[in-house]
């Protein structure tokens, strides 16, 4: 069985999907092309890729549609491929599940760096864990209500399951991990991207603002995670 990584192209251009896919070959990984949205929903929930490619406009089915529809069951790592700097695509694409964005025109090599960043990640979803009797105990985080897992990226608040994609959970981690200390985006960035921040993009802002919104749903009090002005964010547990 090959150990190269496997990827699902999305993709109704087929002179870039063809580029794309050449070049990710040539660095070790398996790249399959669907160029239909309908017909990319069933590959991805039969054969379960690592990683999926999925450019937003697509035939029968949007990008948005696909995600909507696949991410309750697939739990690897989705880029979302747009021609649109509009920062509603990426709220969008955020809160139904994409992990990250890639602007069009795409440079073959900052693509790589966002597939390997997230390949890297040994989860895409938080999936809840119970261990077995037998199993050691997972380490733990507690702040009151709030409990994080990291052994299993699981998140609770006052015994309810919080569902993150990886970058929220990974963020999160990045921030109570460093209590009472400001991360800037370059941290964060790093810390959900595994690159350096661009200086440009709005993932940081709409990814807190997902973190706050799922915690809330579940009464946590989002003041402990702060907003530090022109500095970057801080959690506070009390």
């Amino acid at each position: 069985m090959s150990n190269k990584p496997r990827i699902l192209l999305v993709e109704d251009d087929l002179a870039l999907g063809d580029v794309i896919k050449e070049y990710l070959e040539s660095k070790e990984m398996i790249v399959d092309i669907v160029i239909d949205g309908l017909e990319a929903v069933d590959v991805i929930l039969t054969t379960h890729p690592d990683l999926v490619i999925l450019d937003l406009m697509l035939p029968n089915l949007s990008g948005i549609e696909v995600c909507k529809k696949i991410r309750p069951d697939y739990h690897g790592s989705i880029l979302m491929l747009t021609a649109s700097a509009d920062p509603f695509d990426q709220v969008v694409g955020l809160e139904i599940g994409a992990d990250d964005f890639v602007l069009k025109p795409v440079e073959p090599r900052i693509l790589l760096a966002r597939i390997r960043a997230r390949l890297r990640r040994p989860d895409v979803k938080v999936v809840a864990v119970e261990p077995s009797p037998d199993q050691a105990p997972q380490k733990e985080l507690v702040f009151g209500e709030l409990v994080i897992r990291k052994a299993a990226r699981q998140v609770s608040v006052s015994g309810h399951h919080v569902a993150f994609t990886g970058p929220e959970y990974d963020m999160l981690l990045c921030l109570v991990e460093n209590i009472g200390e400001i991360q800037d985006r370059d941290a964060l960035f790093h810390a959900t991207r595994g690159i350096e921040y661009d200086g440009k993009s709005r993932m940081i802002d709409i990814t807190i603002s997902q973190i706050r919104q799922k915690l809330a749903e579940f009464g946590y009090d989002n003041s402990h995670i702060k907003t530090v002005r022109n500095r970057g964010y801080l959690f506070v547990p009390e």
